[in-house]
């Protein structure tokens, strides 16, 4: 088992030009860190072939390995010429991915950001052939560069353990499996010990955060608090220190025998290089305590 980080984590100091991706593969290093998860947000790779190459040949001097490209994606389109040139879209990430000499990624099959008319199993359920095609292609494509395509439990409409199954088993390819949030069910308020225990044994990936909670009728004021599909109030904390069970979580996931890599995501209001070296710290902690 491999801990590492996702750009995501650093992703306000990217956005204030304070570190660059090349960056970011150092301070991954320095902090102890084994992998990074690249998440193209603050920069981009697929059209800046370039940057892509001084990514890899950085992480490689640097020891750590690039474990995983996660990306927002949508099959869910109002023409067939829309879903088409989405398809190719996320087809050229492929390549990007396979030019990083990475064998692991993850996309959307929905648009992140939906109304609440449409984050119930009725809009999955419509558009399901739609998403099964676009995972399908994806996935066959990736397949010949030996590239295995996720899904995550992310962006409502597909979020909850089940729903991520139902996709999972509708699609029916072998190299098509789930990147899993242990945080993520929350979102969508389902208990994160029973979305993991459910989904792990589907997953290629393991993600950590933690969250802080309060029920819907406890509004906690100020901050970067954001509500769950049924009102509830999240905020993102420093791993090991938000209400996220993380400890009985790991322990579940290291008694499975899950022995794939390992991505910390921090998105709480402290400054990020502080929040996810210290995030860091502690899932290294815990998982020796696991």
């Amino acid at each position: 088992m491999r801990v590492g980080v996702s750009t995501y984590s650093l992703l306000p100091a990217i956005r204030a030009g304070e570190m660059t991706v090349l960056d970011v593969v150092d301070w991954i290093a320095e902090n102890g860190g084994q992998h990074m998860e690249i998440v193209p947000y603050g920069f981009t790779l697929e059209d800046n072939p370039g940057l892509a190459d001084a990514v890899r040949e950085r992480a490689a001097e640097a020891g750590i390995a690039l474990s995983n490209y996660s990306m927002p994606a949508n099959f869910v389109q109002e023409s067939r010429d829309d879903f088409d040139a989405e398809v190719e879209r996320i087809k050229r990430h492929v390549d990007t991915v396979n030019r990083l000499g990475m064998k692991h990624m993850r996309h959307d099959v929905t648009a992140f950001t939906l109304p609440p008319e449409k984050m119930g199993i009725d809009y999955v359920e419509t558009h399901l052939d739609m998403i099964v095609e676009g995972c399908r292609q994806i996935a066959d494509y990736a397949a010949r560069y030996g590239i295995t395509t996720t899904i995550e439990n992310h962006g409502v409409s597909v979020q909850a353990s089940d729903r991520v199954q139902r996709v999972l088993q509708a699609v029916d390819r072998p190299n098509f499996k789930t990147t899993l949030d242990i945080g993520n069910f929350l979102c969508v308020d389902e208990q994160p010990l029973v979305g993991v225990k459910r989904n792990l044994p589907l997953a290629s990936l393991i993600h950590v955060k933690d969250f802080y909670y309060r029920p819907f009728d406890q509004d906690p004021g100020g901050g970067k608090w954001f509500r769950t599909s049924h009102g509830n109030y999240l905020r993102g904390s420093i791993f090991g220190q938000g209400d996220l069970d993380v400890r009985r979580i790991l322990r579940l996931i290291k008694e499975s025998g899950y022995d794939g890599d390992i991505t910390l995501e921090f998105e709480g209001m402290e400054e990020c290089r502080e929040g996810t070296r210290l995030g860091l710290d502690n899932l290294k902690r815990l998982w020796e305590e696991a």
